[in-house]
């Protein structure tokens, strides 16, 4: 098993960091190209985020699909295969000149998006001993926010400089070179063992998993944080492109480096579960960021940043902690546990938007954090369950 900084461990590591990287740049490359997308194709803004959350849909739902697959046919292959096709449809997202064409790629590409979010932590959970997969994890989860972040930007700079057909063959490009990098860096697996692809097995595994009421109490964690928290970047890019600010495409690309702030809560959420029990980082998390939803309401651009970085701190701490608590605790068909996870984290940001379409409709910015805080108490709620399950139980805090 591989241990904390071994080379085996940094080589892995890094790579999946880098498919990490490489998967989310795709998924949020359209975000800052919202208002452009709306304007072309002369579509609301709800239609036009759809070419968002079509694809986060699509992603949630194929997740079902690689997770049991790779607890039978292995880890690699088929995540190598999943990043060629994002690569593809990355590529004939550049010449597309309708918007129904456009959703309907996103679609699709949104089911080769899956791929290595369904496997990656099943990887690690195989091949890393507990306390190596809880710091690869959050490594692993930074590999998101960075991505977020490189895909907003070049969506961002190259849409506003060249347009949108550019911004997506500038991502085809960056797309193909992390796909090499993948491929050389990340070692076979070694613990892998096959499992039958017996369906009846499968719906069995998943129906065990949805009954525990750890793992459940995780899902709708993270189902419910990701539903607030990626629509409320969906509804900030219009409220910055209005006035009083008339953002450009460029300058709310730049708003996304506020993802930094994830990056790190991620990366520091492995350190802090060995010392403390994962069930109250989740509480903490969510707290931080309900507080920053609470300041974004402020009409001044550089508070309304802090608030976003603020929310990106605490999303970020809650969903890594989450996600690394759920492969813990499955007793078996990790990949499928961790799938279940992700197909509620996808699928709660892909109807997060519908839900709070009315409260901006109804109230603008102003609406939406109404609306996110409803949400996110109830992710409070759910997070104080698990703390009780801790303490009449007790969690593993430490890794043995």
């Amino acid at each position: 098993m591989v241990e904390t900084g071994s080379r085996t461990f940094w080589r892995g590591t890094i790579a999946l960091v880098i498919g990490s990287f490489m998967v989310f740049a795709n998924v949020y490359v359209t975000q800052p190209l919202l208002p452009m997308i709306a304007n072309e194709f002369q579509v609301s803004a709800l239609q036009a985020s759809a070419s968002f959350t079509i694809t986060t849909l699509t992603l949630g739902v194929s997740l079902l699909f690689y997770g049991p697959i790779s607890d039978a046919f292995g880890r690699k292959g088929l995540m190598v295969m999943t990043l060629l096709g994002v690569t593809c449809t990355t590529y004939a997202l550049s010449v597309v000149n309708s918007f129904e064409t456009l959703l309907l790629l996103r679609g699709l590409q949104g089911f080769f998006l899956a791929g290595l979010p369904a496997i990656a932590v099943a990887y690690l959970g195989d091949e890393y001993r507990p306390e190596a997969l809880m710091v690869a994890v959050g490594l692993y989860i930074s590999g998101n926010t960075l991505g977020g972040i490189g895909g907003r930007l070049t969506g961002g700079f190259v849409g506003e400089w060249m347009g949108r057909s550019a911004a997506f063959a500038a991502m085809a490009g960056i797309s193909f070179v992390f796909l090499i990098a993948f491929i050389v860096l990340l070692p076979s697996s070694k613990q892998f063992e096959s499992k039958p692809l017996k369906w009846s097995l499968i719906i069995s595994n998943m129906l065990g998993h949805l009954s525990n009421r750890r793992l459940l109490a995780a899902y709708f964690i993270g189902g419910l944080s990701f539903f607030v928290f990626i629509n409320q970047y969906s509804y900030i890019t219009f409220r910055l492109e209005a006035e009083p600010y008339h953002l450009s495409s460029q300058y709310i690309g730049l708003l996304f480096l506020t993802y930094l702030a994830g990056t790190v809560g991620s990366a520091i959420s492995g350190r802090l579960a060995q010392r403390l029990a994962q069930p109250y980082i989740m509480v903490v998390g969510t707290v931080i960021f309900m507080l920053g939803s609470v300041i974004t309401l402020s009409a001044h651009l550089e508070v309304i940043l802090c608030g976003l970085a603020i929310n990106c701190f605490g999303f970020f701490l809650c969903h890594s902690t989450a996600s690394s608590f759920v492969s813990r605790n499955a007793k078996y068909a990790k990949a499928s546990a961790s799938s279940l996870y992700l197909v509620c984290y996808y699928l709660g940001g892909s109807m997060g938007g519908y839900y709070l379409d009315p409260f901006w409709r109804t109230d603008h910015w102003q609406g939406v954090i109404i609306g996110s805080l409803i949400v996110l108490a109830m992710v409070v709620l759910a997070g104080v369950s698990l703390v009780r399950l801790h303490q009449a139980n007790g969690f593993n805090t430490v890794p043995k």
